[in-house]
């Protein structure tokens, strides 16, 4: 029986599919929906994808068009040579059914739906936050209704990981730090899955071939769209694989306990050279500091059993082959 009720904001992105597959497969996961944000690539770009994956993985599941641009700001310029020019690895996926687009903006959905089952829903964000600081502004009740929020972003320092597209910052909070910012300040349940864990969760070639070869239509899916990620990835890092990064926070979801995580407020830096920058007040630190002090905790993950992770993706998507 499914324990998780999970509306899942998303920007896909190859990774983003990825862990859109996972829930899909994953029985104690119930997929209430799918948003779509910008962010890996256009608005246009995301929602179709995001449709597209939710009638080859989830049929049945709404998906919602979400905010085309961040707050304060125009819209960055997608990188196609990271998810490839469609977001999904350039692999000539057939157009989905436009018609099948729920009628709502992301922001109401969202708050549709935490207010029809209050108490029970997560909200799992993998790409910029804009559509949580929306749904916020909407209605600022739905953050004593949501059950959890769980967001894969930021970069803390642990082990020397700062950012990913700037020395300071990771992706999807660069892209809008005020939503960040908002979201990091808001009184619900608040996890951050960032760098500092992903960047330790390394799915290596033969791991996605592994699932390719055991996985059925879903592991070849995944290991067809991967090989344009994986080709960044050695580019850029010179890696033999994958960082884990969005099934990461999926992976936290299911099973917090193999992560450790630090508590405390965050704060995220929203100009200057160190934009989109997140930074924690330990709570064990007890000096003032104004801007953090009177925000909720959040739960930042600084370590994770990345060899048990990756046995709970591939165990997911090959149980059913």
């Amino acid at each position: 029986m499914p324990l998780h009720k999970v509306i899942y904001d998303t920007d896909p992105g190859i990774d983003d599919a990825m862990a859109l597959v996972f829930q899909a497969l994953h029985p104690e996961i119930d997929l209430l929906g799918i948003t779509s944000v910008f962010g890996n690539a256009t608005i246009d770009t995301t929602t179709r994808n995001a449709l597209y994956l939710a009638q080859r993985f989830a049929p049945g599941v709404p998906v919602a068009r979400g905010a085309a641009a961040p707050l304060q700001c125009a819209a960055p310029v997608p990188l196609g040579w990271i998810h490839g020019d469609d977001g999904l690895g350039n692999i000539e996926l057939p157009e989905p059914d436009h018609g099948k687009l729920d009628a709502r903006p992301a922001h109401r959905f969202i708050v549709e739906t935490v207010r029809a089952h209050p108490g029970e829903v997560t909200l799992l964000a993998v790409g910029p936050l804009t559509n949580l600081a929306l749904a916020l502004a909407d209605d600022p009740g739905i953050a004593h209704r949501v059950k959890e929020v769980v967001i894969m972003g930021g970069a803390f320092g642990i082990r020397g990981v700062l950012g990913n597209v700037t020395p300071a910052a990771e992706a999807n909070v660069h892209c809008d730090p005020e939503a960040a910012d908002i979201v990091c300040g808001a009184p619900w349940k608040l996890s951050i899955v960032g760098l500092d864990v992903t960047h330790e969760t390394v799915m290596t070639n033969a791991f996605l071939a592994s699932i390719r070869d055991r996985g059925g239509e879903p592991g070849r899916f995944v290991w067809d769209i991967s090989r344009h990620y994986e080709r960044f990835h050695f580019e850029s890092d010179r890696i033999e694989g994958i960082y884990a990064h969005d099934y990461s926070a999926v992976a936290y979801l299911l099973a917090p306990h193999l992560y450790e995580t630090r508590s405390g407020p965050v704060r995220v830096v929203t100009s200057g050279i160190a934009t989109g920058q997140t930074i924690q007040k330990p709570s064990a630190m007890h000096v003032d500091a104004p801007d953090w002090d009177g925000r909720p905790a959040c739960a930042v993950c600084v370590g994770v059993d990345a060899p048990a992770v990756l046995n709970l993706y591939e165990s997911t998507l090959c149980a059913g082959a």
